[in-house]
């Protein structure tokens, strides 16, 4: 392995590595309207033909990079990982991005959510068995929290999992479940004694999503697309190996990941307009001929200096995880962010595009958009509402007293 390798000498072999495997990005200065693709959507729409073409593509493209030792560069050795520092694994993202290479979008969770997980809570025995193929795109992970009764307040979910002598079985339903479809293991999290309180009485385990008993039913989007879906579990089996954590002790593990999946979502995204892309906003008014409105170019000027003040928090929160930290609750800062500058984006386009927002006149670049807005308050939900963002970042990290609980009714008191 490239123990002691310097930065330099790594650079130069992860640049011979890109060079011989992919193309060069082309840098997209300006755009001309009309040309290039219309796809603008942060939820799109895709047939099972498409998500099953893209996933294949996205492995192709992982496994050539794992073998060659990019997978994981800063993985542990024993797990298929190069055993180097963040630095150079943030070396590499960023010489990668230079290059055209398959979307790897179906692995975005498995990777950003549930590998952390299980390497901080898993056992050697799942380590084993699951880190070295998720990285190397053998195959892919979902996480299974929210539940139709348990979503913001994850706490109070209610899948159970009653212990079988070395295995569970686990009963329930899951709701918002992204790529399960896809994936071959999940993060589930149970109840495994409903007389402790809510938050002391959950357990994390490792699922086999192809196991009897794994029922996986799409849901659609008002986008068109079923990026999400519900998840139900009859009876399905699961040894205790593949527990995560302490027995009631899945708090714990749930918040390393849920702080993986804010650090995920908020810094994946910049913080920006949603993977939007800023300039094609800007060729947007240009050509609308709104470049010299006042309030056109004050939302666009918020959007911007927005998205930069994001990036540069997110590249704080990151310097704590290359110490060696876990994600705190100021991840919930660049989730909260990222969907703000979604609204602020959504609020410009209605007011550039007007009607033609809405109106399938056929003209490129106009109702396309119709799709990313549609996306919009799906991304409100993922990784936390943000209700739920607001109230993490005034009690953890601001010091703010908790928010008061409701009134108990006077006939309940009594």
């Amino acid at each position: 392995m490239a123990e002691g390798i310097s930065e330099a000498a790594f650079e130069e072999e992860a640049r011979a590595f890109l060079e011989a495997n992919a193309e060069p990005r082309v840098e997209v200065t300006s755009l001309v309207w009309g040309e290039g693709s219309d796809e603008v959507a942060v939820l799109p729409e895709k047939s099972p033909e498409e998500e099953f073409s893209e996933l294949e593509a996205g492995r192709a493209w992982m496994q050539t990079r794992f073998d060659a030792g990019f997978g994981w560069i800063s993985g542990p050795e024993a797990y298929g990982g190069r055993g180097l520092g963040r630095s150079f694994q943030r070396l590499y993202n960023e010489l990668e991005s230079g290059f055209e290479t398959a979307p790897q979008s179906a692995f975005g969770i498995g990777l950003g959510m549930v590998a952390p997980t299980i390497a901080a809570h898993g056992t050697d025995e799942v380590k084993e068995a699951y880190l070295r193929k998720m990285y190397r795109g053998d195959i892919v992970g979902c996480q299974l929290f929210s539940e139709p009764e348990a979503g913001s307040d994850l706490a109070s979910l209610q899948t159970r999992a009653v212990q079988d002598g070395d295995e569970w079985i686990v009963t329930g339903q899951k709701v918002w479940t992204s790529g399960a479809h896809l994936s071959d293991i999940g993060e589930v999290m149970c109840r495994t004694d409903p007389d402790l309180p809510k938050h002391k009485g959950l357990t994390g385990f490792v699922v086999d999503m192809k196991a009897p008993g794994v029922e996986v039913r799409p849901l659609r989007q008002m986008t068109g697309g079923a990026s999400f879906n519900e998840v139900f579990f009859t009876e399905v089996r699961i040894p205790d190996s593949h527990r995560l954590g302490d027995v009631n002790g899945g708090w714990t593990v749930a918040l390393t990941t849920l702080m993986n999946e804010r650090a995920a979502i908020g810094g994946g995204m910049g913080g920006g307009g949603g993977g939007l892309g800023t300039q094609r906003l800007i060729e947007l008014v240009r050509h609308q001929g709104l470049g010299k409105d006042p309030l056109v170019r004050q939302q666009l000027a918020d959007i911007i200096i927005n998205g930069r003040v994001a990036a540069y928090t997110n590249l704080r929160a990151m310097a704590k995880v290359a110490a060696g930290q876990l994600p705190g609750p100021e991840m919930s800062l660049g989730k909260l962010t990222l969907t703000a500058n979604m609204l602020r984006t959504s609020a410009l386009l209605s007011t550039v595009l007007g009607p033609k927002l809405v109106a399938d006149s056929g003209e490129w670049g106009t109702y396309a958009w119709s799709q990313a807005i549609l996306g919009v308050p799906g991304m409100r939900i993922a990784g936390g509402t943000d209700e739920i963002l607001h109230n993490i970042i005034g009690e953890r990290v601001l010091g703010l007293p908790k928010e008061p609980q409701p009134p108990v009714p006077v006939a309940a008191a009594r």
